[in-house]
């Protein structure tokens, strides 16, 4: 069973190997991820896909409107890897 710290620093890495120049150096759980913050439509996607396939987790559509922040999106991908993306 993966944990919750493993969860936020893969989803950690994968942002900044993917949308470096999003972000400072520094993301934080309260860092805001959606189009109100620093990442674009396309960056979002980007994440999301990669997170879904590092933990084989199937996140629904009408869940990612619900992601704002990072700890948002890490506690997404718990809720639906430890379902095994049911």
């Amino acid at each position: 069973m993966i944990t919750r710290e493993e969860v936020l620093a893969k989803t950690i890495k994968i942002i900044q190997d993917n949308v470096p120049d999003m972000f400072g150096s520094e993301l934080k759980e309260d860092t805001v991820l959606n189009a109100e913050g620093n990442v674009d439509s396309m960056g979002f996607i980007l994440v999301v896909t990669k997170l879904e396939g590092e933990f084989n987790a199937l996140i629904p559509d009408d869940e990612w409107d619900k992601i704002r922040t990072l700890g948002d999106l890490v506690d997404t991908v718990m809720k639906y890897a430890e379902k095994g993306g049911e």
